[in-house]
């Protein structure tokens, strides 16, 4: 008969994890990938949305009375006027295109986008604004930091597009252009405006 050596350690026990907290973590885990899913929205780093519309350009509203002999007739109104554009230049992501501040017949104005090509991301958004543009890292985050005004959220990632321009904006203080994410506070890339 042998005798149990004292210096001997009994086996460890393996410890195992209770059915409650296993549910737990798998259902805290699936709540932080959802969670992670929605804020950073990965697959439209391979989507494109394409836009391609035309500048829309106001006829004249039709005469309400007919003319008066002898009277001058009414000047047919010129087409429209670029006031002012710019080239954009990659920040967060690589990105291409032209902007242009199109004054229309009726008096109103557009920011045109043509050819743009950027990369699809959450949140993107137009914002005219009145900081600088800076190249590479140093101007990724400045279009916040003094006035800005969106113009409504990004139309597609490529083609071309129309943003009304509100009244109120100065094209003597709003000098640039950016392609906004709201989700990340991030220039995915800018323009600056020049008077055309």
């Amino acid at each position: 008969m042998t005798t149990p050596d004292p210096t001997a350690r009994a086996p460890r026990k393996r410890r195992r994890w209770s059915a409650p907290v296993l549910t737990g973590a798998v259902i805290a885990s699936a709540l932080v990938a959802t969670a992670g899913l929605y804020w950073f929205q990965p697959w439209k780093l391979w989507q494109d949305e394409t836009v391609r519309e035309e500048l829309a350009v106001p006829t004249a509203p039709p005469q309400t009375a007919p003319p008066v002999p002898g009277a001058p007739s009414p000047e047919t109104p010129a087409g429209p006027t670029t006031l002012a554009t710019g080239e954009l230049i990659s920040h967060e992501h690589r990105t291409t295109g032209t902007v242009k501040v199109v004054l229309l017949p009726d008096g109103s104005r557009t920011l045109r986008l043509e050819n743009l090509d950027t990369s699809n991301g959450p949140k993107l958004q137009v914002w005219i604004t009145d900081a600088p543009v800076k190249e590479g890292r140093a101007g990724w985050h400045v279009f916040d930091d003094g006035a800005y005004k969106s113009l409504g959220e990004l139309k597609g990632n490529k083609g071309d597009q129309n943003y009304a321009l509100p009244d109120e904006i100065d094209l003597n203080r709003f000098t640039s252009v950016s392609i906004w994410c709201a989700r990340f506070n991030v220039s995915f890339g800018a323009a600056e405006l020049a008077a055309a």
